[in-house]
């Protein structure tokens, strides 16, 4: 099966009430992780490449590994440039071979954030491309996304209708409290996610899919295996799993999950060092962080996003 568009993807999931994984991809490693834990629960499936990943892995090496998992599993693929910041990167990866691309215009003035988005919006739809744009300020760090706090601001419901007609976009990403990063909230501090913003521009926006940024759950037992092998994590919460699925059974069709990954990846390799620390062949070490990454997916699949056996 050839690589897909998310529009029929999202049309399901809206109708089925579950949320599509937007899992966020940078080696071989996370890359099957990820994807034989969707194949053995028949889960559609949508890999995320970031700015900072095509710089790391290159876009041809990504394009590569994606297109040999979709041979290995014959899955329903999207392969998804995440926060697009200008023109020319998505246009870049549009001309690549990607289904789908996201213009992140949230740094902009309202208009000047139309502008770009309908100008990418024009290329990728004469090439069957589909795209998500962006209302709302997520605070948080994760690759070439940094805002503060202080800049954070959620979605306005009534700019929605307005900026999706002008624009022609296919999806839409809010901020309604999820953040980007593993560290989004200390102990503490109650997350919270502002479902009555949701609901409203839910009611401007019928049918229409939304996307969940910054949605990873900071998993706390990964946190505790990296500082319990020589790690230095804060504690931190992230969004609770049961905030998201609710999310899940409503507009939200995308939900966004990297911060997760880096934390299973990293908690994998660490314990495996820990216990065998004359180990040096890769394939050794990178094999537990793999594992960790597709026991990880299988959860989000089947206890978050609902999307099992939709494929």
């Amino acid at each position: 099966m050839p690589l897909v568009s998310p529009k029929e993807m999202f049309k399901k999931a809206y109708e089925g009430k579950y949320a599509i994984g937007a899992f966020n991809v940078n080696n071989l490693e996370i890359v099957q992780g990820i994807t034989e834990a969707a194949a053995e629960l028949k889960a559609p499936l949508i890999l995320q490449v970031s700015a900072g990943a095509r710089k790391y892995a290159k876009h041809t090496y990504l394009m590569k590994l994606i297109e040999a998992a979709e041979i290995e599993t014959g899955l329903p693929i999207t392969v998804h440039l995440d926060h697009g910041d200008d023109f020319e990167i998505c246009k870049s990866c549009i001309d690549g071979g990607f289904t789908s691309v996201m213009i992140d215009g949230s740094k902009h003035s309202f208009e000047d954030n139309i502008k770009l988005t309908k100008q990418v919006v024009d290329y990728a739809h004469e090439r069957g491309v589909a795209v998500e744009g962006e209302l709302g300020k997520l605070a948080g760090i994760e690759d070439d996304v940094n805002v503060s706090a202080e800049d954070a601001s959620f979605t306005r419901p009534e700019e929605v209708e307005e900026f999706v007609e002008r624009t022609g976009v296919d999806s839409l990403a809010i901020a309604i409290g999820t953040s980007h990063g593993a560290f989004k909230f200390k102990p503490g501090q109650k997350p919270h996610l502002r479902f009555d913003i949701l609901e409203e521009i839910t009611k401007k926006l019928p049918n229409f899919p939304i996307v969940l940024h910054g949605a990873s759950s900071v998993v706390p037992e990964y946190v505790k295996i990296i500082n319990a092998n020589g790690g230095q994590l804060d504690d931190a919460i992230g969004i609770p799993e049961d905030m998201l699925r609710e999310a899940a059974r409503s507009a939200v069709c995308k939900i966004n999950i990297d911060s997760d990954l880096r934390l299973g990846m990293t908690a994998g390799i660490r314990e495996h060092f820990a216990k065998n620390p004359e180990h040096f062949d890769p394939r050794q070490y990178l094999a537990p962080g793999r594992d960790y990454i597709k026991e990880l997916v299988k959860h989000k699949i089947t206890k978050v996003l609902g999307c099992d056996g939709k494929a």
